[in-house]
């Protein structure tokens, strides 16, 4: 294949080779819908092989932009990372492309044409497990990567951002043993990720440390969603010897479970204790407001993209592991469980519906 006087590709070359116009190399480069699918995907095949990037406009230098990927932006959780990425851009005068892939192949096929068209300086990936082939392409390319969260064991090259989960997890567990409570459920995030894991392996810590025996069917699998939160939480709370208290894995499904108890006729905290993990703006706000382990999402957001630009500029960071300190926020969704005659609540007190969630009035204070 030909190519320019740099010896670099030229969408010329591809246009050629794949037997197509130059407009149409063009069209799939920017990302255009007027282009069939056959066509589109030998384009995107010979782009791939090529390792095509597009170059800046009459220079060589930097495009001061970089991607920020995430799995889904259906969450607060993703806008306090951007938060925390934007602030960082801003001050460097840095531009930040915000992509979703939604977990699918397609998606993140598209996103690696776009990032050769605007010729991204760097990427920073949310909650992640590089695929090799991504990985493979973002280094052919020579782009900086760097993981928020990743959801695996990252690889020893690839930096990565995290948060204490496992301290952050037992910390939860360890402030409802010490007002008392000794059935304690869990609602997981998914168990592929391994932030999700974990909290979990916090949550058997603390119970263990307590000497109390831990107990599977307290433990539920949920997606970080309000939904599963309310799921699963209806199914803890309708079970024959329900919880006194419940760690929720993310602030969304504890706001599920608010839900949950408040069907099922509980006052938060009087009936039944949360506690979620992210501190999340709503949680300050929610009735009752959330006790939860406070999670510096905006913190990590600026800390990979200060580290990503430092490897656009040709730095190493000191550090490529780095993980950020949780703290436990007690709020007032937190309280010593309420005495009954057997094990667990007496869900036959109230009749679904009535009472009130907020409990009593307690300041809030950081651990």
């Amino acid at each position: 294949m030909a190519s320019d006087s740099a010896g670099r590709v030229t969408i010329a070359d591809i246009a050629r080779e794949a037997g197509v116009s130059l407009p149409t190399v063009s069209r799939v480069l920017n990302g255009r819908s007027d282009v069939a699918a056959a066509t589109r995907r030998r384009v995107e095949d010979l782009l791939a092989e090529h390792g095509y990037r597009r170059r800046a406009a009459g220079t060589a230098s930097r495009a001061n932009l970089i991607d920020l990927v995430f799995n889904d932006l259906d969450s607060p959780w993703a806008v306090e990372i951007l938060r925390g990425v934007e602030k960082v851009a801003h001050a460097a005068g840095v531009g930040a492309v915000v992509s979703a892939v939604h977990h699918q192949a397609a998606s993140a096929r598209q996103w690696l044409i776009g990032v050769r068209s605007r010729n991204s300086d760097g990427a920073i990936l949310v909650t992640s497990e590089p695929a090799p082939q991504l990985n493979a392409e973002l280094r052919r390319l020579g782009m900086p990567l760097v993981v928020i969260d990743p959801a695996g064991v990252p690889t020893f090259d690839i930096p990565t951002i995290g948060a204490t989960n496992w301290a952050g997890g037992r910390s939860a567990v360890l402030h409802l043993l010490s007002l008392g409570h000794r059935r304690i459920g869990m609602i997981t995030g998914p168990p592929a990720l391994l932030c999700s894991r974990a909290r979990l392996d916090g949550y058997r810590s603390a119970l263990e440390s307590a000497g109390v025996e831990v107990d599977d069917d307290l433990v539920r699998v949920g997606d970080f969603s309000h939904e599963s939160g309310f799921t699963l939480g209806s199914g803890l709370l309708g079970g024959p010897h329900p919880p006194t208290a419940v760690f929720a894995s993310s602030d969304q499904m504890a706001l599920g479970v608010y839900e949950a108890a408040r069907q099922y006729g509980l006052r938060v905290p009087d009936d039944l204790s949360v506690v979620g993990f992210d501190d999340l703006p709503q949680a300050r706000w929610s009735p009752p407001p959330l006790t939860t382990v406070r999670q510096p999402l905006a913190e990590m957001g600026a800390a990979a993209a200060d580290m990503l630009l430092q490897l656009v500029q040709g730095r190493t960071p000191d550090v490529l592991r780095v993980e950020l300190s949780t703290s436990l926020v007690v709020r007032e969704s937190s309280a010593a469980p309420r005495q009954t005659s057997g094990s667990g609540l007496d869900l036959g007190t109230r009749p679904a519906g009535s009472g009130s969630a907020v409990g009593r009035k307690r300041p809030t204070k950081t651990l």
